[in-house]
């Protein structure tokens, strides 16, 4: 099977290598905005949508949060893709003459160590790829960009230095997003279920509500909070659980979070990626 995945970004951003590598073969489609991208798949204009939701340096993507709950799409997977930065420049030039390395600020907090080292100003662009085609299109040798080995094959510039990143732990977690929900079979196993919720505002409600997942043994790998429209008191989470919902604890779980809450709306459920696995095992 082969398609049009959605992305925001330009040719060569890290979400654009997500895309080819969890769907190797598929179109990848850039789009200016993360509503843009949900939008392309609304539109039957892409299958699927690539939205990074974590990374393990710079945290949570806000933006994200914010937008899947009443995106009307839903969750059918999870990618993991590591960050490697690699320092891009212009064929010519040198790591002696370079002065400045351009990417984006959240990129330029993960490469301090060379920045340091090789003297180099940074220079805060929009992204990590926007700042490898700004640097193709100006003809200077003193210029970098930090960015992916993507970037330097979409615009032609060379990898000076690979893997420039500070921490090698650096990876962001995705959510694969559809149209309609893809629901694993019960009996699969590993599956993740991703859901938001909203508790009542009395006393404890948030310990009531999330009392069901501890007493029936559903792990909770993760919970966000964000307040809705400004509202301080009007807060609303964003969960993942192991499990399936058909599962008789999480099923369980679900029906005594729903008592306690003003809302709850299940995105999605999916297989866990290897990654998370993996991480999980050296957990234990």
């Amino acid at each position: 099977m082969s398609g049009v995945i959605a992305f925001q970004g330009v040719p060569g951003a890290y979400s654009d290598l997500a895309c080819r590598s969890a769907y190797p073969g598929w179109t990848t489609l850039p789009c200016p905005s993360f509503e843009a991208a949900m939008e392309a798949v609304r539109e039957a204009r892409a299958d699927l949508a690539m939205l990074p939701c974590e990374n393990s340096l710079a945290g949570r993507v806000p933006d994200i949060h914010r937008l899947l709950p009443d995106s009307g799409l839903f969750a059918v997977g999870e990618h993991y893709q590591r960050v490697e930065h690699c320092l891009l420049a212009h064929k010519g030039a040198t790591l002696a003459g370079l002065k400045r390395a351009h990417s984006h600020p959240v990129a330029l907090g993960q490469v301090l160590k060379l920045l340091r080292e090789r003297g180099l100003e940074p220079v805060i662009e929009a992204d990590t790829a926007g700042a490898a085609k700004l640097l193709a299109e100006r003809p200077s040798l003193e210029d970098a960009a930090i960015a992916s080995s993507l970037a330097a094959e979409t615009y032609g510039l060379e990898i000076l230095l690979h893997n420039v990143e500070d921490e090698a732990h650096n990876t962001t977690r995705f959510y694969v997003m559809a149209r309609a929900p893809r629901m694993p079979a019960v009996e699969a196993m590993n599956t993740v279920t991703t859901f938001v919720f909203r508790v009542r505002n009395i006393p404890a409600a948030l310990y009531k509500a999330l009392g069901g997942f501890a007493t029936n043994g559903v792990n909770m790998t993760k919970l966000e909070s964000y307040m809705l429209d400004g509202h301080f008191t009007a807060t609303q989470f964003l969960c993942d659980v192991d499990g399936h919902p058909d599962h008789p604890p999480l099923k369980r779980a679900l029906e005594e979070l729903a008592f306690f809450s003003r809302e709850l709306r299940v995105l999605g459920s999916y297989p866990a990626h290897p990654y998370r696995m993996g991480q999980a095992a050296q957990a234990d």
